[in-house]
């Protein structure tokens, strides 16, 4: 196989799809673009791994706000290859992540105009998040939150943002499960609390109202606990939302490749990401399905509502669980956001992505959750 050549190039890009780009997009080639494109042809004439020059992506343009820009062009976080060597070193950067998140909380609770009540569930610490207002066609409705965060980051209120915005934007009762994480408390112990507080919250709701929904390990959770619901024969709610979901936990799927380096949330499996994996299974077979639910059987699953971003590191994460709920016969939407990386739409309130993201989740689960 021939050794390919390296160019510096920048380019600026609007679109992750592109196929291809004018000339006039290579605004400081070390070599011309005719020059570049027979290296690159001659490095790719063979099947295999594609080889991509070096390259700068600027931020995207169009149809973009200045809000999501803003997060898009930031760099990367200072935790993304943290390797910690023990569970004290785990507890301290969970520690140190949850107070930047838990600062937000009486903010975002003022703005979209929800109350917030702790409570236990079958023993499991949850929290209920109330909305000010809830439209009549929404107060016998219920959703059930199960916060991401890699399994490990998020504990108490640092899980709450995404349920704030569900039940703020949405005008949804939510209840969010505080679950059990590692260090202490690897797999299954997580999925054992969600899995208990669905179970007694259906006994006194009926399920026919009800939908779960989380982002990132949330959304692998949320597929994942309907899996457990079938296998259990329990009742299976009426909808679903797993954004951006984690649902193949090792390092399998094209953006695992195409994106790293790009997403500037997760930047890399094999940065604190991998490790975290690892961790919460414990020994357990990555391809388990209450692990990596995209192995499960999505036979008779709930219509289901996907959302990503372009730059997205689990964005053939979305997609693949997207075609296989498709396959198998379910109802399933998928929204995908320019330029975004992992996650992007529910990290400010005020941009206007944030806001559509969560009222398309509304809409959707209001077609399906009877009033």
């Amino acid at each position: 196989m021939r050794k390919p050549h390296r160019a510096i190039v920048s380019i600026a890009i609007t679109a992750l799809a592109a196929i291809a780009l004018p000339t006039a997009a290579y605004t400081q080639a070390a070599i011309s673009y005719d020059e570049l494109a027979k290296s690159e042809a001659a490095s790719n004439a063979e099947n295999g791994k594609r080889i991509a020059p070096l390259k700068s992506i600027g931020n995207p343009s169009n149809d973009v706000s200045s809000d999501m820009q803003a997060m898009i062009g930031a760099p990367f976080p200072p935790h993304f290859n943290a390797d910690p060597k023990t569970p004290a070193e785990w507890k301290d950067l969970i520690d140190r992540r949850a107070k930047l998140s838990i600062a937000n909380v009486p903010t975002m609770k003022e703005k979209l105009g929800v109350k917030v009540e702790e409570t236990k569930i079958a023993g499991v610490h949850c929290f209920i998040v109330t909305p000010n207002r809830i439209a009549p066609e929404n107060r016998r409705r219920l959703l059930v939150h199960v916060h991401g965060g890699g399994y490990v980051f998020g504990p108490g209120e640092a899980a709450l943002p995404e349920a704030i915005m569900m039940a703020g934007f949405g005008g949804f009762k939510v209840i969010s499960v505080d679950y059990r994480m590692p260090p202490d408390f690897p797999y299954p112990a997580a999925m054992d609390d969600a899995m208990a507080v669905w179970k007694d919250v259906t006994k006194t709701h009926d399920a026919r109202r009800m939908a779960i929904f989380g982002t990132s390990t949330g959304g692998a959770m949320t597929l994942a606990m309907v899996l457990r619901a079938k296998d259990e024969k329990l009742p299976k709610p009426a909808a679903i939302a797993p954004g951006t979901p984690w649902s193949d936990i090792d390092k399998v799927g094209d953006t695992y490749a195409s994106n790293e380096w790009v997403d500037n949330v997760l930047v890399t499996w094999d940065g604190w990401l991998g490790r975290a994996a690892k961790l919460y299974a414990n020994g357990t077979d990555l391809k388990n399905p209450y692990i990596s639910p995209i192995y499960g059987d999505l036979r008779g699953f709930p219509p289901t509502i996907l959302t990503s971003g372009t730059r997205d590191l689990f964005l053939s994460n979305t997609v693949r669980t997207h075609r296989k709920l498709r396959r198998a016969g379910v109802v399933a939407d998928l929204n995908i956001y320019e330029g975004q990386s992992h996650a992007q739409y529910q990290f400010n309130i005020n941009a206007p992505e944030t806001k559509e993201a969560f009222t398309d989740i509304a809409r959707f689960f209001d077609r399906y959750l009877k009033e």
